[in-house]
């Protein structure tokens, strides 16, 4: 997950098209892990944070509001991925290997 934060850490090729693009993935990526119990249902609902987030940066963006605009709400979710990858250490591997 910090992996798939990181490639937003320049704002100024955030847009809501790219976000919606990864949010797409990510569903996709955590149903198939947790079907294929490469995850735990626990993982999977903690990485739902993730996409959460995503998604209101998305909506963020589509409404108006400017990359720079949006820093402490990505500063936020880079925190969440961190913590996430602590608690699941094969989490952020295993959604890069789906790419």
């Amino acid at each position: 997950m910090e992996t798939l934060i990181r490639r937003f850490e320049d704002l100024e090729n955030i847009n809501s098209i790219v976000l919606e693009s990864e949010i797409l993935f990510l569903t996709e990526t955590l149903e198939m892990l947790r079907i294929t119990e490469k995850i735990s249902n626990d993982a999977f609902l903690d990485a739902g944070m993730i996409q959460g987030g995503l998604s209101i940066i998305s909506n963020l963006l589509s409404q108006g509001l400017q990359p720079n605009d949006i820093k402490n709400q990505l500063s936020r979710l880079k925190d969440k991925a961190a913590a996430l990858s602590e608690t699941y250490p094969d989490l952020d591997r295993l959604v890069e290997e789906m790419r």
